[in-house]
């Protein structure tokens, strides 16, 4: 095979030329067609590799696939983003398929605006994070492409799937958790509902402390669920307000990590001692709960996995699945020092 010059474009037949195999060969081998030998699978692309060959996507597009899922996260803040998207990576490993990062930064405007742009260039499916729109928005997409949920709870939805932790549960287990502690005056701070629908995770998390709460005999009056918007400025206000009622509370929940740490943070500046006169719970367990300083009760959804299963199922969908199906894994607490608990022990579901 001759030299080739660097303004050359590498095409499928270059490769097929270099792997000395024919053009329809390396053309199954990106199409991941059935039939092709690990021996012929490598040979080829081991030439890819070596000619830096870059599949062409719009051509791919035009013969049915570009190999690029879109994955839509509602913003970067929230530090259990990275777990699930750990977890994707996982999923996507060994196959040929790409992501395509957008984020909606909490707008449901700004994610349809998001999602059309992805559509448009042609990717094979979606994971949709967090998402802020209506379970019919996402019967309207899942005509156009394969799309997966997380953070979103539609259990009847047959035109998508969806991944997610069971977030009634995990809600219950906070407040089984605050009480078993002595804890007698809990409160849990929450996701304010500025463009909300009701398959949000805060409002299952909402419905399963409640209805803890009241199973132990707490009247409604007595049941402290108090709202605020993504800024750590409204969650650090809310707390500030909930210390200065006639009522203050001795534990906290707060429905997310992000919020949690911001309240563990607003307390300590307040003046409390954490967990002697306040105790703090988060939800994700992720990474800064460890902390030394932080120290954080959380609630483990397993985000990993939740990111693995949900491109499982989108990579099914893009193969021609058409049930859906509904992944759920069962939360546990890890206990740390923000609530009394023995650091590192685990209260299971």
């Amino acid at each position: 095979m001759a030299p080739r010059k660097k303004s050359e474009r590498v095409t499928i037949r270059t490769v097929a030329e270099d792997a000395g195999v024919s053009v329809a060969a390396v053309s199954k081998v990106l199409r991941d067609a059935y039939g092709v030998s690990d021996a012929m699978r490598l040979k080829v692309r081991q030439s890819m590799d070596k000619l830096s060959y870059r599949p062409h996507s719009a051509a791919r597009g035009m013969r049915g696939q570009t190999y690029t899922v879109g994955v839509l996260m509602a913003d970067m803040k929230n530090p259990f983003f990275p777990d699930l998207i750990d977890g994707i990576d996982d999923g996507l490993a060994g196959t040929q398929y790409l992501p395509l990062f957008g984020v909606g930064r909490g707008s449901s405007s700004v994610e349809r605006a998001i999602v059309h742009a992805m559509v448009d260039r042609q990717i094979d499916g979606l994971i949709m994070i967090g998402q802020r729109m209506a379970t019919v928005d996402l019967e309207g997409i899942a005509s156009e492409v394969p799309i997966v949920v997380i953070g979103h709870h539609a259990p009847d939805a047959q035109s998508f799937d969806s991944a997610n932790n069971d977030d009634v549960r995990g809600g219950a287990i906070v407040a089984e958790h605050m009480l078993a502690q002595g804890y007698r005056r809990p409160a849990m701070i929450t996701l304010g509902r500025n463009d909300l629908m009701s398959a949000d995770v805060s409002q299952k998390r909402e419905r399963g402390f409640a209805d803890a709460l009241r199973s132990a005999g707490f009247a409604e009056h007595d049941i402290r669920i108090a709202s605020a918007d993504d800024g750590l400025d409204d969650v650090t206000a809310t707390v500030r307000a909930l210390l200065e009622s006639p009522q203050r509370p001795d534990a906290i929940f707060g429905w997310a990590d992000y919020y949690a740490l911001e309240v563990l943070s607003a307390v300590r500046a307040l003046g409390f001692r954490v967990p002697d006169d306040m105790g703090i719970i988060g939800y994700d367990n992720s990474a800064p709960c460890a902390f030394t300083q932080n120290n954080l009760t959380s609630v483990d959804q397993f985000g990993r996995e939740i990111g693995r299963q949900a491109t499982r199922l989108l990579i099914e969908r893009i193969k021609g699945r058409t049930q859906a199906e509904h992944f759920v894994v069962t939360p546990r607490l890890v206990a740390r020092g923000s609530s009394m608990a023995v650091t590192g022990a685990d209260q299971g579901a």
